[in-house]
């Protein structure tokens, strides 16, 4: 009986580090063409400064909207910023963004994330005054957690 279980545990163990089989000729030359064809074709390059977005030197690389000390009101300063991403996004109505509002560190957490709605919700309804449309923006607060 050990004899035999020793026998079928061999069998079973040069079963299960067998190779597997080679392909036929035929199937190895068609993937060696495809690739070949893959390869054959130009491939562009991509151009980062192509979305305006991705532009480093353009106004849309503006992103922050500063506010006074424990204020939710948009300054004069910011509103150019929110008005240049409101050309924008109207323009490229597939874009989507995400607002998201902050604090400093002082302050309690639950105060800090409220104000930080504020800030976002702020920042939020200029962009829809300018014409964004709201299926377009999402407004979050981060509060002091991310300062």
């Amino acid at each position: 009986m050990k004899l035999f279980a020793s026998i079928s545990f061999g069998a079973a163990v040069l079963t299960a580090c067998s190779s597997t089989p080679i392909a036929d000729k035929a199937a190895s030359d068609n993937r060696a063409a495809a690739t070949a064809t893959a390869d054959s074709r130009s491939i562009a390059p991509v151009n980062a400064t192509t979305d305006p977005l991705n532009d480093p030197k353009g106004a849309l690389a503006r992103r922050s909207v500063y506010f006074d000390y424990d204020s939710y009101t948009v300054q004069d300063s910011g509103r150019s910023t929110v008005a240049t991403h409101a050309q924008y996004l109207t323009a490229n109505k597939g874009r989507k963004i995400t607002i998201q509002g902050n604090t400093d560190e002082r302050g309690g957490t639950e105060y800090n994330l409220a104000l930080g709605q504020k800030r976002a919700e702020a920042v939020r309804k200029s962009l829809s005054l300018l014409g964004v449309p709201d299926s377009q923006m999402e407004a979050v607060s981060f509060g002091k957690e991310k300062p």
